[in-house]
């Protein structure tokens, strides 16, 4: 009796540990839930990968030994800064424009063209001749080009005119082809008793702007030229030029004005009236837009102003 007791109770506790075994083999079921789809997230735009350095070609103009020596000390300064550059006479034009596109099509580097009087008109006719091939024309600096020179082809991404238009070597107003959808400015200096087309690519403060432009250019991510408004202006008299490559519309915000607009920008008050055909002290309304002139790059905070401010005005 005493050894069937026995055996019963070690069945039992044969048949407990059996079973706790199994219970922490299996675990507990969870509840069902119902996973949320997820949604979709979009990748990060690759990050801008800088250009090669471009290569620089300048032009002078017809006599340039003599008349366009400005090509020369400019190509002298962008080698300084580490940039390929060399200077051509304008009449073997079409001999360099084809060693700029075999020179690309061996290893594509940008491309920047600057001229003087028939050297502007170059660089037009290499941009041309670059369209044909597909090529892409990074930047034109053209200076008080010829009245011939032709209009700027849809190749060119950025176009900057610095002109005479009462020039009679120079004077050419050049102008993009329709449908253009680049970064174009256009200064006309007629108003600078100071500057003649013989003296015009000889200016320091230019030279300074052009190599910081050129040398910053691969850095720069494509701006979107969908959003890129032409800039034409009239510079008044015994105002430096500040090279804007075009310009962008600005929204008005409430309390706005035109001089609180430029501030902000950091460009002259006269830029936002001419480019906007409004006077300095025009009323301003909410929700309207004010084209202002782009900086390539953030200016210094005074190199908008040419000339000290009005007595009285902060």
């Amino acid at each position: 009796m005493i050894h069937s007791r026995r055996l019963v109770a070690l069945a039992a506790i044969v048949l407990l540990a059996w079973s706790s075994g199994v219970a922490a083999a299996s675990p507990p079921k969870s509840k069902s839930t119902t996973a949320a789809p997820a949604t979709p997230v979009a990748p990060p735009p690759p990050p801008f990968e800088p250009l090669p350095p471009p290569k620089v070609y300048l032009f002078r103009g017809a006599m340039g030994p003599i008349f366009s020596t400005g090509m020369d000390r400019l190509a002298e300064k962008l080698t300084q800064a580490g940039l390929s550059a060399d200077v051509y006479e304008f009449t073997i034009c079409r001999l360099i424009g084809n060693r700029a596109i075999a020179s690309y099509k061996e290893k594509a580097a940008p491309i920047v063209l600057i001229g003087h009087s028939m050297g502007g008109l170059c660089s037009i006719v290499i941009s041309e001749m670059a369209a044909k091939e597909n090529i892409p024309i990074s930047l034109v600096i053209a200076i008080d080009p010829a009245h011939a020179t032709g209009d700027v082809p849809l190749n060119v991404e950025r176009f900057i005119n610095i002109f005479l238009s009462d020039s009679v070597l120079g004077g050419g107003d050049v102008v993009a082809v329709p449908g253009y959808r680049g970064h174009y400015a256009s200064y006309d200096l007629k108003e600078n008793a100071r500057v003649t087309h013989i003296n015009i690519e000889k200016s320091d403060d230019i030279h300074r702007q052009i190599v910081e432009m050129v040398t910053l250019l691969p850095r720069i991510p494509p701006q979107t030229q969908a959003d890129a408004v032409p800039l034409r202006y009239l510079v008044p008299a015994d105002t430096l030029v500040e090279l804007w490559d075009s310009g962008v519309r600005v929204p008005v915000r409430r309390g706005d004005t035109m001089e609180s607009i430029a501030a902000a920008n950091r460009v002259p008050l006269w830029t936002l009236a001419q480019s906007n055909s409004l006077p300095e002290n025009a009323q301003l309304t909410p929700g309207q837009t004010i084209i202002v002139p782009r900086h390539l790059t953030p200016p210094e905070p005074t190199a908008a102003m040419a000339t000290p401010p009005p007595a009285g005005r902060k």
